[in-house]
């Protein structure tokens, strides 16, 4: 029988996020393993691995907010925006104080449009940027909108410094690095980035690979996993009847007397005997909660 729930997995430099679904497949015999959130090769932390019908809440794992260590290098362009690219200029940094840094650093604050860098995994016109990179095709893209709740200066040693960021979903780290540089006037890449959180997993519970593989060697790996509806508890919780379980496995819209809770968003519906079932989703023209993802099995 197929294991429904979630890792929180550290990933390790130099590996990617589809090498670490693999590994969990290897190990698990699981085909329905995926990831909430790639992370760079070079970048490290957290990434939760979802395996069976877990993978199909990772759209609400992506949207969650995310918080980053990154170090960041002045004087230096890349085509990557990061220490992998190759050098585009180079600018000696050495005018830059940590009050511009910081000057530079509340500007980012808040909402804020982005270019993706051409070395990443947006599609344009059904390829990858990174294809069009590789083959020296550079694109036009177009700008992405991301949310920055917080960036902290933890330290300065120039050219270097070092960052907190804590964002939404679909921020690029490099190009923040990038556009700082370019404010600054000196141009910066990313030299180092570190996940320290994604929506609940935070790297304080994170499970190194090989930590990871001792418990799938001793057995004990599925005491390692948190349920899947561990990620939804933000929103309320309706348990329903067995008349209404069966509306929901048929996809049937349902009214749920007492579920009007401030955010009608969304909600968890269980069974009376504590399956999670589904999530629904409040329609607001009928009144009516729609299921929005149904789980087989009721897990």
């Amino acid at each position: 029988m197929g294991v429904d729930g979630i890792l929180n997995i550290d990933k390790p430099a130099g590996s990617t996020s589809l090498k670490i679904v693999n590994l969990v497949r290897q190990l698990t015999g699981q085909r329905r393993v995926g990831h909430a959130g790639t992370l760079d090769p070079g970048a490290t932390g957290v990434l939760p691995i979802c395996l069976g019908q877990a993978t199909r809440i990772i759209p609400f794992l992506v949207d969650a907010a995310k918080i980053y260590r990154a170090e960041v290098e002045l004087g230096i362009a890349t085509t990557t925006y990061d220490a992998e690219g190759e050098v585009t200029g180079r600018i000696d940094p050495s005018f830059v104080t940590r009050e511009q840094v910081e000057g530079v650093l509340s500007s980012f604050l808040g909402s804020i449009l982005q270019i993706p860098p051409m070395y990443s995994a947006v599609k344009h016109q059904g390829r990858r940027l990174y294809d069009f990179a590789r083959a020296g095709i550079e694109v036009e893209r177009n700008k992405r909108r991301a949310h920055i709740f917080r960036l902290q200066l933890l330290r300065w040693q120039p050219p270097f410094f070092t960052i907190e960021i804590e964002c939404g979903k679909g921020t690029y780290i490099r190009s923040l690095a990038h556009d700082m540089g370019q404010a600054l006037g000196c141009g910066a890449c990313l030299r180092n980035l570190v996940r320290l959180r994604s929506g609940m997993f935070d790297i304080s519970d994170s499970l190194t690979t090989h930590q990871l593989e001792d418990a799938f060697h001793h057995g004990y790996w599925q005491n390692l996993l948190y349920p899947m509806d561990v990620v939804l508890e933000h929103w309320i919780a309706a348990i329903v009847s067995q008349e209404h379980e069966q509306d929901i496995r048929w996809g049937r819209p349902l009214a749920l007397e007492g579920e009007e809770g401030e955010d009608k968003g969304r909600c968890r519906a269980y069974s009376l005997d504590g399956r999670l079932l589904a999530v629904l989703r409040f329609n607001a023209e009928r009144g009516l909660w729609q299921p929005e993802k149904v789980f087989s099995g009721g897990k």
